[in-house]
């Protein structure tokens, strides 16, 4: 028997599917698509991580995301709401609590970049990119971080843009921001692409994205790899749970989960091209980790006919794009103060960002002030949250939810709820049935297991 709902919930919702999606889609490609999947698979061998990306997101990501959205429109709740209403009584409710946990430290070390993106497009309206090459792109990006101030305002400015929107709440604020600014994204993107793979050289950076060597494969790679497919798909971390909850039940979420998993993969990759043949004609090195774009990207604009023109638009979509994650990542937290405590968004909007704030100032000033300390032996701040966030709280928060999904509560049910008022199975359903019960846990915890095994080899 299908599950109950009220007909008239007070809940506000997407205006329609393709708010939810672009919505979706904003979440991940933000910097998660952009900013990190080149450093990381630069960092990683190229062509052979994203192999393994494409796989994970197709036998982890996915099934992830699928049980997270149905799991929030069928509670219509917040992560930790959503467990304490389908599991009463039970410690469930604590996967919630990790998922959270995993948001509010990642929008800590996020606003860091996302001050960049700011402090880069300012830079671009003023033409400082409109002849410069990549030394001065490198002394340029290494003044802006190492200065201990700056970049703290930058990061402040960042986050009141994401708390500004957010306080508009779902339609006004998050669905009407992208909306307008996810298609103009894409087709930057696109141009961006086509300018990048015709530059002289291009065609080394191309292989290195498409073409697998598999000697630099580790067994870290594999736990990148999945760390990465949770990331660009805003999954683990709550994000996709609150915004199933305001999905009519409409929608068909097997439709709208595979359209969000395409475009964001999609834009994974089209961000490797147009970034990694741009490094190997400039005949940069493609692990710089994360600054890569900050420092490649200013050199290739100084290269293109009106690239100051390009710099604009490119950099002020790019702090577009990071706000349309952040916004994702700070819904979570207000909503669970919002449904669980009956605060007001504005009292929980600006609580909840001034704790990001202050432990995104550790982020930011590892990079000068706070260079020499390490939260994890050998990673400074930054990475450390990263690692902590995107290879240990997301990975343990989307086991739980694959567990929960698949054991507790039942494929079964999960599968019907997902067609909402659609009486009709989707394609391959039993499949996925079997994936999201054996295929996705199993493979979580593998990697788990390589993870730990390789730290003491």
């Amino acid at each position: 028997m299908r599950l109950a709902h009220s007909s008239k919930s007070s809940r506000e919702q997407w205006s329609g599917k393709l708010g939810f999606i672009l919505a979706s889609i904003g979440s991940a490609v933000g910097l998660g698509s952009i900013w990190r999947f080149p450093f990381i698979a630069g960092e990683n061998g190229g062509g052979a991580f994203v192999l393994i990306y494409l796989v994970c997101i197709l036998l982890l990501g996915l099934p992830v995301l699928l049980s997270e959205i149905v799991l929030g429109r069928t509670a219509l709740r917040n992560p930790v709401g959503t467990y304490r209403k389908l599991a009463p009584g039970t410690p469930w409710f604590l996967t919630g609590f990790i998922g959270m946990a995993a948001t509010i430290l990642i929008l800590s070390f996020y606003s860091t970049v996302g001050g960049w993106t700011l402090a880069y497009a300012q830079k671009a309206l003023t033409g400082s990119f409109s002849q410069i090459g990549i030394n001065q792109a490198e002394a340029g990006f290494g003044s802006l971080i190492g200065s201990p101030l700056q970049p703290i305002l930058w990061q402040a400015a960042f986050l009141i843009l994401t708390a500004g929107i957010c306080i508009f709440g779902l339609q006004k604020g998050i669905e009407r921001t992208t909306k307008f600014l996810m298609p103009l994204l894409g087709v930057l993107l696109i141009i961006l692409v086509v300018r990048s793979v015709t530059l002289p050289g291009a065609m080394e950076g191309i292989k290195f994205i498409l073409y697998p060597d598999w000697s630099h494969v580790t067994l870290t790679t594999f736990f990148e790899a999945l760390g990465m497919a949770f990331f660009s798909l805003s999954v683990g971390a709550g994000v996709m749970l609150t915004y199933g909850s305001y999905l009519s039940r409409k929608e068909s979420i097997p439709s709208a989960t595979g359209n969000i998993v395409v475009f964001s993969t999609l834009v994974s990759l089209a961000a490797g091209l147009a970034i990694f043949p741009a490094v190997f004609s400039l005949g940069y090195e493609p692990n710089t980790g994360p600054p890569l774009v900050f420092i490649t990207l200013p050199a290739v604009f100084a290269q293109l006919p009106m690239g100051g023109v390009f710099a604009i638009l490119f950099f002020l979509l790019l702090a577009v794009a990071a706000l349309t994650s952040a916004i994702s990542l700070l819904e979570v937290p207000l909503r669970y103060l919002e449904d669980e405590h009956s605060w007001s968004r504005k009292k929980s909007t600006f609580i909840v960002g001034g704790i990001i704030f202050f432990l995104g100032i550790f982020s930011t000033l590892s990079f000068n002030t706070l260079s020499g300390v390490q939260l994890i032996p050998g990673l400074p701040v930054f990475d450390s949250m990263d690692f902590i966030a995107s290879n240990v709280l997301l990975p343990t928060s989307g086991l739980l939810t694959i567990l929960f999904a698949g054991w507790k509560w039942g494929v079964a049910k999960l599968l019907r709820e997902s067609r909402g008022d659609h009486e009709a199975g989707f394609p391959l359903e039993t499949a996925w049935g079997f994936i999201i019960r054996w295929i996705a846990p199993v493979l979580i915890l593998a990697v788990f297991a390589f993870q730990v095994i390789s730290s003491f080899i």
